[in-house]
């Protein structure tokens, strides 16, 4: 279920640490010590000041309950770094900061020249309280659970909840923010946010915008936007321009032939029936078999599709198993699901699509047959429908919805291939940004921090602080990576 229910995951590139240089501002009332931080899995570490700001779990009852936000700040490698520093705000909902980008750390070196990196595990995620809970992960992946059984699971998990999850939404996490943004005491900061995470940046600046310097939004969420009826279609239609994509390339159409025919006869086959599917175990090299289904197809299709990389294999590894074989699209399947166990607190997810999506879904205007066409169909739809029907809504800030009115300057990205978040959410958001510049990454999945060209130009925007004379002529250069043609790569 974690793995299914996502609503925005990182793609985030690897990458190792400098050493630990200068410290946490002077100014800074938060205890910091050295410590290091781990990537998913143990996936690289780096050194950081690592400390505890404890917080209110009620903001309107300070004396109640308090928890703990879990932060580290990754310094400047110079002794003169600027002042401020960029905070980077994590997707999901549900992943933590600290986790999620240490994996990026590595490629982010330019700007840890001169800023600190500040990773603040938002509340209900990573070591900041975190409302997880043990829920069947194939309950949705079955595509075939009962919505009577899916709510039944979300009362079961909110007996065991650490916490009272109507405290762990986006509208109180801004004031954690700020609230660690003062006790490591900052004046103004920059601010990056990754899908979910592009969400919390927005409603910071509307909440705090003398605070904030500059932003930079990564696979764009708009403010008024509803999670949950556009994930099917969405990533059904970067589903098929892949295979577009393919169909304009000579050599992979070539070798693939009618990719739209050939994954509609697959889903046809497993809608019929799961098949159990010998193969190699990609990280082990042992043996393994697995029951693969219409559910592990979805999972396994939604996840490629987020990588330009991975999306390169696609039409291959859809064409195989439309052949029969369905080993090399299981092991990728296992291998996605193993990558992400984990890192998903589904509580904290819950809690905030619960309360800022899913009761504004006007169900008139859903388009049921849309869903039903797609390889996703309503699962997640339905299953985050009969969850949030026993889910206790939460603190919702009267204009978290609302359009912004900002003069903060904004760098927008978007992936023209982005399954979740689309280029049109963007330029939704941009029209709240007075400055602004919006960027589209040809053939690129889910958020861009792994593309050197964005990373480029996140650079000379945060050393520019604003949008004027931006750089941005490398855009023009970036292309999808050439399709896998067999198992040794692309053409030559």
């Amino acid at each position: 279920m974690k793995r299914i229910l996502l609503c925005g995951l990182l793609a985030l590139v690897p990458g190792a640490g400098h050493a630990l240089a200068a410290p946490a501002p002077a100014a800074s009332l938060l205890p910091l010590h050295d410590c290091r931080i781990e990537g998913p899995r143990g996936a690289g570490s780096v050194a950081a000041r690592c400390g505890e700001l404890r917080v209110a779990e009620n903001p309107d009852d300070p004396s109640g309950r308090q928890i703990a936000l879990a932060v580290a700040v990754v310094p400047a490698v110079s002794t003169r770094a600027e002042p401020d520093p960029l905070f980077m705000i994590a997707g999901g909902p549900g992943q933590g900061a600290r986790e999620s980008f240490v994996p990026a750390l590595g490629a982010l070196g330019s700007i840890r020249n001169t800023r600190d990196v500040v990773l603040v595990d938002q509340r209900g995620t990573g070591d900041s309280q975190p409302l997880d809970c043990d829920m069947p992960e194939d309950a949705l992946e079955d595509m075939d659970t009962p919505p009577e059984e899916l709510a039944g699971l979300a009362r079961e998990c909110l007996t065991t909840l650490p916490g009272d999850p109507r405290f762990y939404t986006t509208s109180v996490a801004v004031r954690d923010l700020d609230a660690v943004r003062e006790a490591l005491g900052y004046t103004r900061i920059n601010l990056y946010g990754a899908s979910y995470g592009t969400r919390v940046a927005q409603h910071y600046v509307r909440r705090y915008p003398d605070r904030v310097r500059a932003v930079v939004l990564d696979g764009v969420v708009p403010p008024g936007l509803a999670l949950g009826p556009a994930l099917a279609t969405d990533a059904e239609a970067s589903l098929r321009k892949a295979f577009a994509d393919c169909a304009a390339a000579p050599e992979c159409k070539q070798a693939f032939g009618d990719l739209d025919a050939a994954f509609d006869a697959l889903r046809a086959t497993l809608a019929a029936g799961p098949q159990q599917v010998r193969f190699t175990e990609p990280v082990t090299g042992e043996p393994r078999e697995e029951r693969f289904g219409r559910g592990e197809l979805a999972l396994a299709v939604r996840i490629l599709s987020y990588a330009a990389t991975s999306r390169a294999l696609l039409p291959l590894l859809v064409h195989e198993a439309a052949g029969g074989n369905l080993a090399p699209l299981a092991a990728q399947a296992a291998m996605i699901a193993e990558q992400f166990e984990g890192m998903l607190a589904i509580g904290m997810h819950n809690a905030v699509s619960c309360t800022e999506d899913i009761p504004f879904i006007d169900a008139e205007t859903v388009d049921r047959a849309a869903l039903t066409r797609s390889y996703l169909g309503s699962v997640m739809l339905d299953g985050l429908q009969a969850m949030c029907a026993v889910w206790p809504r939460g603190v919702l800030d009267e204009d978290l919805r609302a359009p912004l009115a900002s003069s903060v300057p904004a760098l927008l990205f978007s992936g023209s291939a982005d399954p979740v978040t689309p280029p049109s959410n963007a330029t939704a958001a941009a029209k709240g940004f007075s400055q602004h510049v919006e960027l589209v990454f040809a053939g690129q999945g889910h958020t861009q921090l792994g593309e050197p060209c964005a990373l480029g130009i996140l650079r000379r925007f945060l050393q520019a602080g604003s949008t004027s004379d931006l750089d941005t002529a490398c855009v023009a250069q970036v292309r999808q990576p050439p399709f896998f043609l067999n198992f040794n790569g692309s053409a030559p």
